[in-house]
């Protein structure tokens, strides 16, 4: 009996890998979620393996239960200030049971991988909007560690003809198919924001001295809709033929900390009035995307990602909901 074609999504309990998941199934496709974390899916009736990726016996389970066509590796930590205290930590989860993962994969064949990277792979960069070819230098372990596994799919590409996309993302945040964020602790901009505002409290901001026009960090932020439709463009461009290359998805604009904070005080009609902190470790001033070669050969575009005020909506209308 044949098996039936399914697309794997490592660290698949996780917000992309949620999305990913929730799109897929909408679209007919067969999901399968490999999660070490004891957390329920926000996705109904999805095939799950929980354990390590660096199980051998849990991807042989997969392969005997499933034809795998395509693997998103969304598996990882994430949390830059914790990759600086915990440097091991995030070299273990990040690099070594990853690394277990490409040899279990090569086994079975050279099935496309889609990477989950970072526009930390170039620390503070020299030129804004940032190409793919800038320098890399990343000023935190799990920079170092985005960065290092595309070294080393790289390395396999050469060696093993292991086709492989790197996505570079951006700041993420939206909503696809209800899907939200929820980090424990939660590190990430908007969804702090919201928090604080329901317990009617001051959100934060990390750093004012910055070298920006109102001392704020900048980011590009992508729609959660935009990055989980850049995921299925990059795979069809492998399975089209197309050369293993890492891709920046973010929108191509930024907004600052403090313009943020002013979105959400148009959106919720609240007074935002933010406690201002010192920076913190392993953050440059600004990150914005040139996807000018994820446009051109992903055919990727940002539809939803530069309307921050959509991106608070959907952040705001999550939060509120559960209460």
């Amino acid at each position: 009996m044949a098996k039936p074609d399914a697309a794997l999504i490592t660290g698949g309990l996780g917000y992309v890998g949620q999305s990913l998941a929730a799109v897929l199934k909408k679209r007919g496709e067969i999901p399968v979620i490999f999660d070490y974390r004891d957390i329920p899916s926000q996705v109904p009736d999805i095939p799950l393996f929980r354990g390590s990726i660096g199980n051998k016996q849990i991807w042989q389970k997969i392969y005997a239960t499933y034809h795998i066509s395509v693997i998103y590796h969304c598996a990882g930590l994430i949390v830059v200030s914790e990759s600086v205290r915990e440097p091991a930590r995030y070299f273990q989860e990040n690099l070594i049971a990853p690394l277990a993962m490409l040899d279990y994969i090569r086994e079975n064949g050279s099935i496309p991988i889609i990477f989950s990277s970072s526009a930390a792979v170039y620390g503070t960069p020299e030129l804004v909007p940032i190409p793919e070819e800038a320098v890399k230098a990343p000023i935190s372990p799990y920079g170092i560690s985005k960065w290092q596994f595309e070294e080393i799919l790289r390395s396999y590409d050469k060696a093993y003809a292991q086709p492989w996309v790197a996505l570079r993302y951006f700041n993420v945040a939206g909503s696809v198919e209800g899907v939200m964020e929820s980090h424990d602790p939660e590190t990430h901009l908007l969804p702090r924001i919201a928090m604080a505002l329901i317990r009617n409290e001051q959100p934060e901001i990390y750093g004012t001295d910055y070298p920006t026009p109102d001392g704020t960090a900048i980011r590009d932020y992508i729609h959660m809709y935009d990055l989980v439709e850049a995921h299925l463009q990059a795979a069809h461009y492998l399975q089209e033929g197309g050369i293993s290359q890492a891709f920046n998805v973010g929108s191509g604009h930024g907004h600052s900390v403090q313009e943020v904070m002013d979105g959400y005080a148009r959106v919720t009609g609240l007074p935002v009035n933010p406690h201002r902190s010192p920076r913190r470790a392993g953050d440059p001033p600004v990150l914005v995307a040139d996807i000018h070669k994820a446009e051109t050969e992903l055919r990727f575009k940002p539809h939803y990602s530069r309307d921050i005020d959509r991106m608070i909506c959907d952040t705001w209308g999550f939060f509120t909901s559960q209460e």
